[in-house]
């Protein structure tokens, strides 16, 4: 499969407009009335977000966009008349690069009851391949399961064939990122194609191995070297590797802050129209058969994050396989897969 961005308004523009569609009627439900607030950076590509506006209009919703310059790092706030409008929102759509998922902007507008998905640094190849042309319900499915399987465990252990060897113990509070949403109230809503568990940061130990994607910092992305995260007690304590990790680790020592040494989460990707990394964060976690982790809790106060992405993953929930080196292999996950229409299954 091949993958790139073209930059000409009539490139799979009937896919994109059933893509977009296919957005707003299965991933989300848009009610005709319904303000929908879409918000973009000028790193965002215009001819998704007028789509999605299009769409939104064709089913009787209500559609601003609002436009802002990148901002420098991810997490950040927007300029205070955007983080304004989201409050009056009853669904924000996100295309900006440098996403506010994590920021205090977002915070509120979730406390305000708006429901937020983010698809930061969605093209129009992206939104055909990760919405377009993928079976969405079991997609979900497989997601709540495979969440489902992982907190009913113990334990966790990630293993690849680049070197990650992590345990991890489950926090059985949850995740409400995995949570079926709230009855009322905003919650976030995520690209179809990946899930989690709720890890307890302070168990992870082990080595890391980035080996797929990195971002930020801005000038890694794809991975052409690993990047090795030596961790104890859920803290990086060495990052060794080539350029892209002597970038990484001057990024994260930037911040002069020791929660950007902290691993924050553990996620699966299987959209199956993901399958290598493209240097897009969102798809890149995604890419079939990956882990992904994050680093730098912003809950706790951490004030950036990143998520890099480990390829041909193997994972035991308390000694039980659930994938190894990239193939789903628990009996309900491989059927969910097969209906998906992931090709061996």
């Amino acid at each position: 499969m091949q993958y790139w961005t073209e930059p000409q308004d009539d490139f799979y523009s009937f896919e994109l407009a059933k893509a977009a569609r296919k957005l707003l009627t299965d991933v989300v439900s848009v009610k005709p009335g319904a303000q929908v607030v879409i918000t973009a950076d000028t790193a965002s590509d215009p001819r998704v977000v007028r789509a999605t506006a299009q769409a939104a209009y064709a089913l009787d919703a209500i559609p601003t966009v609002i436009w802002y310059p990148t901002l420098p790092e991810p997490c950040s706030d927007p300029p205070p008349p955007v983080a304004n409008a989201l409050l009056k929102a009853d669904l924000w759509i996100e295309f900006a690069v440098a996403y506010q998922l994590y920021s205090p902007a977002y915070e509120a507008a979730i406390k305000a009851g708006v429901p937020y998905i983010c698809l930061t640094g969605m093209d129009v190849d992206m939104m055909v391949r990760t919405i377009g042309k993928v079976e969405i319900e079991p997609m979900r499915q497989m997601g709540t399961r495979l969440y489902e399987l992982s907190q009913a465990a113990e334990t966790l252990r990630v293993t690849n064939p680049s070197g990650t060897d992590l345990t991890m113990k489950i926090d059985k509070a949850g995740d409400p990122f995995w949570e079926p949403p709230p009855a009322e109230g905003g919650y976030p809503i995520m690209l179809p194609g990946q899930s989690g568990a709720a890890i307890i940061r302070e168990s992870v130990e082990g080595v890391l191995v980035f080996d797929g994607a990195l971002w930020p910092p801005a000038e890694v992305g794809i991975l052409h070297n690993p990047v090795r995260l030596y961790i104890e007690k859920g803290i990086i304590q060495r990052i060794e590797g080539d350029h892209e990790a002597a970038l990484f680790r001057r990024w994260v020592e930037s911040f002069d802050d020791p929660l950007m040494k902290k691993v924050d989460h553990i996620c699966y990707g299987f959209n199956p129209g993901v399958a290598k990394p493209t240097g897009r964060i969102l798809e890149d976690e995604r890419v079939f058969g990956c882990t992904q982790f994050g680093i730098g809790p912003a809950i706790l106060g951490a004030p950036s994050h990143t998520d890099g992405v480990v390829l041909n993953s193997s994972v035991w929930a308390d000694g039980t396989p659930l994938e190894l080196e990239g193939r789903y292999v628990h009996p309900e996950l491989t059927e969910l897969c097969r209906q998906m229409g992931v090709p061996g299954y």
